[in-house]
């Protein structure tokens, strides 16, 4: 693990090559005013999500203000972005988009998840405008030429990174026994579990499903079906769905004395929105969180130093949250094709079209978000990233959480 002060000299040099790179494009940019290009926000200020917008739209405002200032001023561009919300609805959003797109003309738009896509993936191939949401990405949308993009890969493929590792780190040759938590209330959870069966099926010396469970959407009491998981041989437990589901099981693996059973979850309903629905973090002990972004702990980390840059110099006044992050990791990827897009057509002009072609075509290294993402690189017959991705995996130790394992490699999965 790299010292703070380490880190922080990454940082500085990660930003200073940023400035120069920035430098090169021509100093007649600097000196001249900045034209202003429009990305618009979809957000959730009173639905579902809302009690975690804050820290992602105030995240991903504060990557693009940081742009602007640091990288946009000497290309003579800058990137603004106006929040919409709505309620993550999928009527909404398809209701709000003609008026938002003619009144900002966007170069792109920041969404949420599921909604933002399910409204807008039929319409964006005529509007010509790429869509970029901070969740990862579902089976059932992987097809080719999209305009929606997802910052990571699938949750399937972050799931099979974890379970590589446990196999590996276990010493042992057998497939870890994995029972999974799911449910038929919304096709993102079936595709989760659907994807890692075929993972299990495609790779049986690392992984075994003992048995899929199907819940309730809120389910209140799983201890007879973990209790099944458990006679069947499971060592851990899946559990990708919300985090309600997470606490039924966590409460029924302390009501059957197996707290030594692990739970792996997303970022979505990790460990630090678990802990705190159950009580404390405390109760997370041992368990683990997966996926393919940095993870909001304290340990010094070139993300969290930027991070910290966004809320002193450019005043976030955001919380350092895994909502955070997401919102950084999708402004990051926006801003960085944004750049690459100016940089080849010039400053003037610059549509949603060339923006999707930047991003197609340039590879974005970790250190170009400053670790808040692995190195990713698109391509057209996907709309995440399928090969070269990493996930990290965070654990609570002693009532504590922490970053576990970094960049650790995502295999390749087959179609399901």
């Amino acid at each position: 693990m790299n010292t703070n002060k380490e880190c922080l000299s990454a940082f500085a040099r990660v930003a200073r090559c940023g400035a120069l790179a920035a430098g090169v494009f021509g100093l007649a940019g600097a000196a001249q005013a900045q034209t202003t290009y429009n990305i618009a926000g979809l957000a959730d200020f009173t639905g579902p999500y809302a009690d975690v917008m804050k820290d992602m739209t105030g995240c991903r405002k504060g990557v693009l203000d940081w742009w602007s200032d640091e990288v946009g001023k000497a290309q003579g561009v800058a990137l603004r972005v106006k929040e919409y919300d709505t309620r993550y609805d999928v009527a909404q959003v398809a209701s709000l988009w003609p008026g938002i797109k003619s009144e900002l003309d966007p170069v792109a738009i920041l969404g949420i998840g599921g909604s933002d896509a399910a409204a807008l993936q039929q319409r964006l191939p005529n509007d010509k405008v790429p869509q970029i949401l901070a969740t990862a990405g579902y089976g059932f949308a992987w097809k080719s030429d999209s305009w929606v993009f997802n910052a990571r890969a699938t949750y399937p493929h972050e799931a099979a990174a974890f379970y590589t590792w446990l196999q590996k780190k276990s010493g042992y040759s057998a497939p870890i026994k994995v029972g999974v938590i799911s449910s038929e209330v919304s096709p993102a959870y079936v595709d989760i579990h659907k994807g890692i069966e075929k993972f299990a099926k495609d790779n049986p010396k690392i992984l075994e499903v003992v048995e899929t469970v199907y819940t309730e959407a809120q389910p209140t009491d799983l201890t007879q079906q973990v209790n099944r998981l458990i006679r069947k041989g499971a060592t851990v437990l899946q559990v990708f769905n919300n985090t309600a589901s997470v606490v039924a099981t966590r409460r029924a693996l302390q009501s059957l004395g197996k707290t030594n059973i692990p739970i792996v979850m997303s970022a979505h309903n990790g460990l630090i929105s678990s802990g705190k629905a159950l009580g404390g973090l405390e109760q997370m002990e041992g368990n683990y969180e997966v996926y393919g972004m940095a993870m909001p702990t304290e340990d010094p980390t070139t993300a969290r130093a930027f991070f910290e840059k966004l809320r002193t110099k450019y005043k976030a006044q955001v919380s350092y949250t895994s909502a955070c992050i997401m919102g950084m990791s999708q402004g990051l990827i926006v801003a960085r094709a944004f750049e690459q897009a100016v940089k080849i057509k010039g400053v003037k002009d610059v549509k949603g079209e060339d923006v999707r072609a930047a991003l197609l075509s340039t590879p974005m290294p970790s250190e170009r978000s400053f670790g808040v993402l692995p190195n990713i690189q698109y391509s057209k017959d996907a709309p995440f990233p399928t090969e070269g991705m990493a996930v990290n995996i965070g654990t609570v130790e002693k009532g504590h959480y922490k970053l576990l394992e970094q960049s650790v490699p995502v295999p390749v999965l087959s179609k399901w």
